[in-house]
């Protein structure tokens, strides 16, 4: 077997690669902004690598990906199910691997208290793969933290060069991947498989709140086409007020458009979620719901402040639409989207959110197949022609 470096060739939807002790560990975010902000929160979700793959060429019959992921446990709430590493050849799903070894984190919801457990790495194997020369790809799993410790073929291997427009896509947890069932089953994944276009995905769960780092990191990474969906987590953690909302926005925005004048910018405003229609945050866990097992939300804002500038989803959504009209009078490669184009009161009563805030892996497909009718559709805003 030939043991291949995992180098920053061989990746693609990273920004940035660390060696550890133990391997590589990509990371969705540069290592300036990540100093730059010290969150557990982000420093989890930003190295899940959601839309993280290997993609390289060989004629290999035999691959091997050494890995020790990072398993998270709940106290009091169902076990989670191992990252899935879907194994792709020449586009097409050969396989679906899962590490079950590994460092555990264990989080209490409660308190907030963190407690690791070391573990061990474990080897990946696909074999029985036809000896020509094909196109692997190896997406890692999206809601689990993946060192990469050694990648081993009984053929060489080469990089692939990027084919085609790169879509960047930043969000909270939904684009994240949250309660999608394996990688490709993400919503921007499958979005961009339907449109053709190479994904990079910059959801972070639980830690969308229109960050200056996040806006430059934005700036300063190559891409086609950009989208933004704002919003929900700003009104989950109470963070902004109408007042303070705005500016943000147009501060985001326009650090933006410093590195990417003319790129088509879509802005998505959030999906429908009922509980925080028309009351404010912040989040809370639905404790009754945890003493019986599940995970569920809940809001807690009171609804009588809202003309003192708290934020619904509802403030949100009228306060977009009004900017991006705004501003596209000069800039006519911005656009606006409304969420419930996505996921709207029908889609909520035929699929409803199984913990009020996040959707089903089902949904994730239905989020994907109406994204791409709008921003890919004939006189979508990223047609091949959007450009001004």
């Amino acid at each position: 077997m030939i043991t291949t470096p995992v180098t920053g060739d061989l990746l693609r939807g990273a920004l940035d690669l660390e060696q550890t002790e133990r391997g590589v560990l990509p990371h969705r975010l540069p290592a300036w902004a990540r100093a730059q902000y010290d969150d557990g929160q982000m420093s989890m979700v930003e190295s899940q690598p959601s839309g993280v793959r290997l993609v390289f060429r060989t004629s290999a019959t035999v691959v091997e990906l050494e890995t020790l992921p990072t398993k998270r446990d709940y106290i009091g709430a169902p076990p989670r199910p191992d990252g899935v590493y879907d194994v792709l050849v020449d586009g097409q799903l050969v396989t679906q691997l899962t590490a079950t070894g590994g460092d555990v984190v264990t989080i209490d919801l409660m308190t907030g208290a963190t407690s690791q457990r070391p573990g061990q790495p474990e080897t990946l194997r696909v074999a029985g793969l036809a000896a020509v020369p094909k196109t692997v790809e190896i997406w890692l799993p999206h809601d689990e933290t993946t060192e990469l410790v050694a990648l081993r073929t009984d053929a060489p291997i080469e990089p692939v060069p990027v084919a085609g427009r790169v879509w960047l896509h930043h969000g909270s947890s939904i684009s994240h991947g949250s309660n999608a069932t394996h990688p490709k089953g993400t919503w921007p994944a499958l979005a961009a498989a339907q449109a053709g276009v190479e994904l990079v995905n910059l959801g972070f769960g639980g830690s969308a709140y229109l960050q200056p780092f996040i806006a430059r990191t934005i700036r300063d990474t190559p891409a086609d086409l950009i989208s933004l969906k704002l919003g929900i987590n700003i009104v989950n953690s109470d963070g902004l007020r109408l007042r303070s909302f705005t500016p943000a926005v147009h501060g985001f925005l326009d650090t933006i458009r410093d590195g990417h004048p003319d790129t088509p910018l879509l802005v998505v405003s959030p999906i429908l979620c009922p509980i925080h229609e028309d009351t404010p945050g912040p989040t809370n866990w639905d404790l009754s719901a945890l003493a019986a097992g599940e995970l569920r939300f809940t809001a807690t804002g009171n609804p009588d402040e809202i003309p003192a500038g708290k934020l619904t989803l509802s403030v949100i959504r009228t306060e977009l639409a009004r900017i991006v009209t705004q501003r596209a009078l000069t800039d006519p490669n911005l656009h606006y989207l409304d969420g419930r184009d996505l996921y709207g009161e029908a889609d909520n009563v035929a699929h409803p959110l199984p913990d009020d805030l996040h959707p089903d892996a089902a949904t994730h497909n239905l989020l994907a197949t109406r994204f791409t009718d709008h921003a890919f559709g004939p006189k979508g805003p990223f047609t091949g022609d959007a450009r001004g």
